[in-house]
């Protein structure tokens, strides 16, 4: 029986953006990303379907334009990154749905809390670049409850309006690079 071809896949860091979005007031969004990133994508020879995909980001490398502001998401009324410097995802399957269009499904682990989502995942296509290097492009999204991982801090306005949303766009352009 013949052992299938395994091909691993790094990120692009340079060409990868690891975004969320969260509503500030209920009447605006925030949105910040995470610059410092890691994460492989190993696969059949030919396929992504059924990949495995590994990713975590730094929680000091969160940044939202405020100091003030990325400063208290570091801090332990959210992130806390001083005890869990790192977040992480780990896939348990990557289904095909139909052309360039997938299901990505996995564990995502912030703080100590780890629950299951589901994530959409559009393949925007496989190139060989002037250096003779192929990468692949997927574009990823989905939302979370951020208080169903431990990030609870919340404050209410005079006028009893919520200062931030519970739920969490998550927004990735990813380029991945054959090893």
């Amino acid at each position: 029986m013949e052992t299938a071809v395994k091909t691993l896949w790094r990120i692009d860091p340079t060409h990868s953006e690891i975004e969320f979005k969260v509503k500030h007031l209920v009447i605006s969004t925030v949105t910040g990303k995470f610059t410092s990133f890691d994460a492989t994508l190993e696969a059949e020879e030919g396929t992504f379907e059924g990949a495995t995909i590994n990713f975590n980001a730094d929680i000091a490398s969160i940044a939202t334009g405020v100091e003030d502001r990325d400063n208290h998401l570091k801090s332990a009324d959210f992130f806390d990154a001083e005890t869990y410097p790192q977040l992480s995802f780990e896939s348990t399957s990557f289904e095909k749905v139909n052309d360039g269009a997938y299901k990505l499904t996995g564990n995502l682990t912030i703080k100590d809390v780890t629950k299951e989502i589901t994530l959409d995942v559009e393949h925007g296509g496989t190139v060989v670049d002037p250096y003779g290097q192929t990468k692949a492009g997927f574009e990823i999204s989905s939302e979370i409850n951020r208080k169903e991982y431990g990030l609870t801090w919340s404050a209410v306005t005079e006028a009893g309006s919520v200062v931030v949303g519970d739920t969490v766009k998550l927004i990735m352009n990813v380029q991945v690079v054959q090893s």
